[in-house]
């Protein structure tokens, strides 16, 4: 038997994201960034599934937000 992957038996974590210092004086790209997260004011929080799409921009952008994992 071969054990089949679907979308409901892998669980992703979730983080929550929250804006730490403004998109003020940053690259047009780092505020386009932090609007796909769905941040659009200082100290706004989201939280999202861990996708591998995700935490690529949170890398992106990780000197303006703070993320904690959620259980």
């Amino acid at each position: 038997m071969t054990a089949q992957i679907t979308k409901k038996n892998i669980v992703m974590k979730k983080i929550k994201i929250t804006q730490v210092k403004s998109g003020i004086d940053r690259s047009e790209r780092q505020k386009q960034t932090l609007i796909a997260l769905g941040l659009k004011k200082l100290n706004a929080t989201k939280e999202v599934e861990a996708t591998p799409q995700i935490l690529g921009m949170v890398a992106k952008v990780n000197h303006l937000v703070k993320v904690e994992e959620i259980a």
